[in-house]
């Protein structure tokens, strides 16, 4: 059975037709000749769904001949290893599949091949968009849910055997709650004064929904639960590791106690540290919808001055749409990186709000936590953007930009600027560079335009100018500024037409506070305007 790759969401996959080098007559043609790239559709995705749900599919069928873009999609190389990960969790699911199979009632592993073609509409089905990708099948597949164990063989087995039988298990004596509470988990827990009725057959539907994550059980008795006093009417206890320690609830609306069992497990301060246990805890920050707070210290050194303050301060705050993480310097490389950050400009205080605001203060003190955070609520803090180092030396063809001179050297530079957004590690942008090189070359005389470029992987760009959703992407900005975005051939002379076509004319006089190509003065945040702001 042949083998194919089967995109995604509404991504197609395209083998390019090769253009002829010579005509049927036997001409050579020249390799600067016009041509456009064409491509024959061979594979395409099953769509994206709108927000209430309805398949939008994908425009174009497999055969259709459709036209390229010269830089655009991404290069897929057939023939490459098998996934990585894939075999690296095979002798350990095979394992695991040996073990379980005597198990009773048996629970069957299974796998299947997504890059076969006979396997195409189930991974359509099932959404597959990575690999592996474990999927748990109840009720003849009616019922799918995400598998969110280990992938060693004993861990697969132990969480498999979890999710075997009722999704809640009755607790009826001290031994019950020996076996079935893990007091460094989360459980959650229902007491009813009898096993029947409305609120008991949502509970276990709730149970049902949500046991992939977490373990569920419940008693007639609540003094036999570790934590919490006796209860005469139906309550959901969720008992946790942190914080209060336990937690009632008495609404039973399946999607209601789904929503106070996710916002009540994310614990007051999330630990950012190397501890696997607590990774579960990072996760659940980084999905909540609040403003997101995050302290970074020496855990060896600091841990215990800023933990008390810090807790106190996320206290004050909790109901108020702020979520508070406190990481280990060392455990928090990736998001030092993101930032731009040192290590040794910790102690560190971040805040992320969803619509892109950063907020940073670097070699905080715990007595200055409460002060900062009240003038984040004030509006008193002024926004962080992440910016290179402004460059000593900015001599070649084309001029670095950076978040702190992009507007001294662009928005406001009083020249007609062809700026590049790219990634170091783009090829298409590798690809470009030379051209552009020779772009700025032939306007090397000409004082009034300038060819730039900016690493939007380690900058911030304004919100609001520029619209950047892949690499390279080209703006031009007129003298007068006037900003467009440059998506015409990515040749030398098609590029020097669209300049000498958009350009403004040279002004009589330059005024003496213009700009020079490689000032290195930095951008003063003083001076930013609201229309810059992130």
């Amino acid at each position: 059975m042949a083998k194919r790759l089967i995109p995604t969401l509404n991504r197609v996959l395209i083998e390019k037709i090769t253009a002829p080098a010579k005509t049927s007559a036997g001409i050579l043609l020249p390799e600067n000749s016009s041509k456009l790239n064409s491509g024959k559709v061979v594979a395409v995705g099953p769509g994206l769904h709108d927000k209430t749900g309805n398949l939008i599919p994908t425009a174009v069928k497999e055969g259709d001949t459709v036209l390229l873009p010269e830089y655009g999609g991404t290069q897929v190389k057939l023939g490459e290893k098998e996934c990585g990960h894939c075999k690296k969790l095979a002798p350990e699911y095979e394992k695991a599949a040996s073990i379980l199979s005597s198990h009773d009632p048996q629970i069957v592993l299974a796998k299947l091949d997504a890059s076969d073609d006979a396997s195409r509409e189930l991974a359509i089905k099932y959404e597959l968009q990575g690999f592996p990708t474990i999927k748990i099948l109840r009720d003849g597949g009616k019922n799918v849910q995400e598998y969110k164990g280990p992938r060693d063989a004993d861990g697969i087995v132990a969480y498999l055997k979890k999710q075997t039988g009722p999704a809640s298990a009755e607790i009826k004596s001290k031994e019950d709650v020996a076996s079935l509470i893990d007091e460094k988990k989360i459980n959650v827990v229902g007491v009813f004064p009898e096993l029947s009725g409305e609120k008991f057959d949502k509970f276990i539907t709730l149970a049902e929904k949500l046991r992939a994550d977490y373990a569920f059980a419940h008693t007639v008795d609540a003094k036999l639960l570790p934590r919490g006093e006796p209860v005469d009417k139906p309550t959901i206890r969720l008992l946790k590791p942190f914080d209060e320690l336990f937690v009632d609830f008495e609404d039973f609306d399946v999607d209601a106690a789904e929503k106070f069992i996710a916002e009540a497990t994310v614990p007051i301060v999330t630990i950012f540290d190397q501890e696997p246990e607590n990774q579960v805890y990072v996760s659940k920050f980084f999905k909540t919808p609040n403003a997101k707070v995050l302290i970074f210290v020496n855990f060896s050194t600091e841990f215990d001055a800023f933990q008390s303050k810090y807790k106190d301060v996320a206290v004050s705050y909790k109901g108020d749409g702020l979520s508070f993480l406190l990481g280990d310097v060392e455990a928090g490389a990736g998001v030092f990186k993101y930032f731009g950050l040192e290590p040794e400009q910790a102690p560190v205080i971040i805040i992320m709000v969803n619509e892109g605001e950063k907020y940073i203060s670097t070699h905080v003190q715990p007595d200055v936590l409460a002060s900062w955070l009240k003038d984040y609520k004030d509006g008193k803090l002024k926004q962080f953007f992440k910016s290179e180092p402004i460059p000593e030396v900015n001599n070649e063809p084309v001029k670095v930009v950076v978040r702190d001179t992009l507007r001294d050297l662009v928005l406001n530079s009083g020249k007609n600027v062809l700026l590049e957004f790219y990634a170091p590690w783009c090829g298409h942008c590798k690809a470009l560079a030379p051209i552009l090189d020779e772009v700025a070359l032939s306007f090397e005389k000409d004082s009034d335009v300038l060819i730039a470029k900016l690493d939007a992987t380690a900058n911030d760009i304004p919100k609001g100018e520029f619209d950047i959703k892949g690499f390279p992407t080209l703006y031009f900005k007129s003298a007068s500024g006037n900003i467009s975005q440059y998506e015409g051939d990515r040749t030398k002379e098609a590029i020097i037409e669209f300049i000498e076509k958009n350009r403004d004319k040279p002004a009589a006089h330059h005024s003496e506070s213009s700009v020079k190509a490689d000032s290195t003065k930095p951008e003063s945040v003083t001076t930013d305007s609201a229309k810059d702001e992130l």
